[in-house]
């Protein structure tokens, strides 16, 4: 297993949600950089609990989602409140 970029699990899973071990972040501590793919899945709820019985062999694990995530829109109403 090998620590794949995050540029590489986007092309490899796209608009997928990706289980990654041992992940390296930025200096931020917010985005993810790199990691080891475990488990991928359209579902979100497929992967935390099937990828679950995966992660033994790992230190830190996170899930991201390899797409584009969609803008929520809102009301002329929502933005006055």
């Amino acid at each position: 297993m090998e620590n794949t970029s995050i540029k590489e699990i986007k092309n490899l899973f796209p608009d997928e949600w990706v289980l990654l071990g041992n992940p390296t972040m930025d200096e931020s501590q917010i985005d993810v950089i790199s990691g080891v793919p475990i488990f991928h899945s359209k579902d979100k709820k497929e992967v935390c609990y099937l990828g679950r019985t995966m992660t033994d062999n790992f230190k830190t694990v996170t899930i991201i989602y390899a797409g584009n995530i969609k803008k929520i829109r809102t009301n002329g109403i929502l933005r006055r409140l």
